[in-house]
């Protein structure tokens, strides 16, 4: 009996080593809890501003507060009724990214994704003009950066790094499959600025589609960013987490 004992303590203390730290505190893998919402997670990717995969990141998946993932699928149902869907690309962002993203800043040397996403700023004012901060909201858990897709979506060709980049504010910009928005996703410019009185017609009417659609469910948009949204009632609003993107 006592060795049967031993044998259960041991897979007991095993599973709970085996459990992610989010798993125990008030944290969930959204698809878990909406399989439709799309993903589209940069950081895990060479596509984004830093060129590489970012620290943190090992698996592309969105991690949110339990209460953050249930109003995104609240946000979800009423836009599929609309013929859209939602696509995510960050959600939990833990503070070792965004270390990786301060220690890049401070890399002037290192401008090698500046032709797509931050063609009109100066490197050396990334800090100043609010682009890149020591912290993050996202690292509290109730963060995410994402945007809405017409359904059907379309086919949204990978990323080859080393490709020619384009201008993120272009008409002719990285071809993703979401509805026009005027900028691309990450695009450090103040055309990206949600009310930007410059965006008009179809790409204001989907900005202002996924800002109601988000403010109904209880979120709030950055001015600054038409794609980052944070649950009004976050749950964690003074705790920046650091646990790993993965499961």
């Amino acid at each position: 009996m006592s060795s049967m004992r031993a044998l259960l303590l041991s897979l007991l203390l095993t599973a709970a080593v085996a459990t992610p730290a989010h798993a125990t505190s008030g944290f969930v893998v959204l698809s878990d809890v909406d399989p439709t919402i799309r993903h589209d997670i940069r950081y895990y990717t060479a596509h984004n501003f830093v060129g590489t995969r970012v620290d943190g990141y090992r698996a592309p998946l969105c991690i949110l507060t339990r209460q953050a993932a249930k109003a995104l699928r609240t946000v979800q149902r009423q836009v599929l009724r609309q013929g859209y869907t939602l696509k995510v690309y960050d959600c939990y962002r833990p503070q070792r990214a965004v270390d990786h993203f301060v220690r890049w800043a401070r890399d002037l040397g290192d401008q090698r994704m500046k032709p797509e996403f931050y063609p009109r700023v100066d490197k050396t004012r990334l800090f100043e003009d609010g682009y890149i901060a020591e912290k993050s909201g996202h690292s509290r858990g109730s963060t995410l950066d994402l945007t809405i897709v017409k359904l059907p979506p379309r086919y949204q060709r990978p990323y080859v790094p080393g490709e020619r980049l384009v201008d993120c504010a272009a008409p002719d910009r990285f071809p993703d499959n979401t509805v026009d928005m005027a900028t691309g996703y990450d695009c450090f410019d103040t055309l990206s600025h949600t009310d930007d009185p410059r965006v008009t017609g179809q790409a204001k009417a989907h900005r202002q589609l996924l800002k109601t659609a988000m403010a109904q469910a209880g979120f709030r948009n950055l001015p600054e960013e038409w794609w980052h949204f944070t649950l009004n009632d976050e749950p964690f609003p003074d705790t920046y987490f650091d646990f790993p993107v993965t499961r």
